[in-house]
């Protein structure tokens, strides 16, 4: 049987690279995009030629209507949701706390915890039936190590962060999983477009491995999680940093 992923944000970067990699093994794979159906198109695409079966679905997964409906359409073309990998990036401003504004944290915290919340509650009751289902999400390192700049991304996924833990807690009876997945700074994402050349190079210096983590490297951890094997790994916080920090 062909599991059915939904991954959010998969137009690009981290989700596009889990898109592949979740094809590859056979997954059925929802390309979420917000709005550039072009490289979710090409995400498609390449997810097929690799041997699995993709769509691309529009939605604003901060917007509970586009949740709903996103769930409704996948559920009508295969049936069911077998894995949720919430990757999609919530807007945030790079700035100091004394510059920062109520608004740009409290939206930030809003936006981020809401998304998590709709999204997970769109896909849980089917699963809980099913007694299955792996559930992803996107943290960073940034949330348990402050980096300047970062306080609203950081103080945010640390909220998500024991969000899932709740979250894995109470449903693991029913053999559903709950994971966190934190890289460093990702090579070609979002975040380092938000970046500085200088900061970019500053940070894959001070890597152990002398560069920044790739997309690639993190939708394998993620695969794992989202795979039948993981099924006693449950409210953990994976970090992929390549030795940058060590717990």
């Amino acid at each position: 049987m062909s599991r059915v992923a939904v991954i959010t944000g998969a137009s690009r970067g981290i989700g596009a690279a889990t898109a592949l990699v979740l094809a590859e093994q056979g997954f059925r794979v929802v390309v979420n995009y917000h709005s550039n159906a072009e490289q979710a198109d090409e995400v498609v695409r390449a997810a097929t030629a690799a041997g699995g079966e993709a769509v691309a679905i529009r939605a604003d997964v901060t917007q509970a209507d586009d949740v709903a409906a996103m769930a409704r359409e996948t559920e009508h073309r295969w049936g069911r949701v077998d894995v949720l990998v919430h990757n999609a990036l919530i807007p945030f401003d790079v700035t100091s706390f004394a510059d920062l504004s109520w608004e740009q944290l409290g939206g930030k915290l809003d936006r981020e915890l809401h998304a998590a919340f709709m999204l997970t509650k769109a896909v849980v009751p089917s699963m809980i039936s099913r007694s299955y289902g792996r559930l992803v999400y996107l943290s960073t390192g940034l949330s348990r190590r402050p980096r300047e700049g970062m306080i609203a991304l950081g103080t945010a996924k640390a909220a998500l962060d024991q969000f899932v833990r709740y979250i894995a807690l109470e449903l693991a009876p029913h053999g559903i999983t709950a994971n966190l997945v934190a890289p460093a700074t990702v090579d070609q994402t979002k975040v380092t477009g938000q970046l500085t050349d200088g900061q970019v190079r500053q940070l894959g210096a001070t890597n152990p491995m002398g560069r920044l983590v790739r997309p690639k490297e993190v939708a394998a951890t993620v695969a794992f999680l989202a795979s039948e094997d993981s099924g006693f790994t449950t409210g953990h916080y994976m970090e992929v940093n390549g030795g940058l920090a060590m717990d």
